[in-house]
């Protein structure tokens, strides 16, 4: 009887020391994950995040070289009236191929400032033609950045005629017209935004 009894006391505290063996190894193992789970996230937190891609702000959007010039235009709320008359001229297309292509491109205000009833009176499907000599005026085949234009040099259009550069105190200005925002770089060439309208010699 007594080597019974005290069989079972000795079983009882083999089960109660094996039991907490087992809840202390539970709690290092809880421990250990925690802890290994919080250093995995403090590791993510500390890594640098993917920074979004360069661009250059026009008209409250983000140009950015992933888009085509049409595609950057059409995010400019200071480009409609330039973007309304490439889709009216048809030449969507054109803009949006693999070029590359240098774009001098007038603002709204740039627009603006023709002669009343200039614009509406373009923008006249029966005057396409004279449109799309205007817009290919503004064109002119490979991308050229503003470290590229010289003084006094002359620029071959799409549309045939020649554009002057002027740069004077730094500033770079095409027939007159002032470049407001150089360099913004888009898939198929270079948007140089403007503040004037130019206007190809009537033939």
């Amino acid at each position: 009887m007594k080597k019974t009894l005290l069989s079972f006391v000795m079983a009882a505290s083999a089960s109660a020391l094996l039991l907490t063996a087992c809840t202390e190894e539970k709690k290092t193992t809880e421990t250990t994950t925690s802890t290994t789970t919080k250093d995995t996230a403090t590791k993510m937190a500390d890594q640098p995040k993917m920074s979004e891609e360069a661009g250059v702000m026009v008209g409250g959007s983000k140009m950015v070289a992933s888009k085509n010039i049409v595609e950057n235009a059409a995010g400019s709320a200071d480009h409609t009236t330039l973007v309304a008359a490439v889709k009216a001229a048809g030449l969507v297309e054109t803009l949006s191929g693999a070029g590359p292509f240098t774009v001098f491109a007038p603002t709204n205000e740039a627009f603006a400032k023709l002669p009343a009833g200039a614009v509406d009176n373009l923008l006249k499907p029966e005057m396409k033609k004279d449109l799309t000599g205007v817009l290919t005026y503004h064109v002119v085949a490979g991308a050229l950045k503003a470290a590229d234009l010289k003084d006094g040099q002359m620029l071959k259009t799409v549309q045939g005629e020649e554009l002057k550069v002027t740069v004077k105190d730094g500033k770079v200005m095409i027939n007159g017209a002032t470049v407001t925002i150089p360099d913004v770089v888009s898939s198929n060439g270079v948007t140089h935004v403007i503040d004037g309208v130019l206007m190809p010699k009537k033939k």
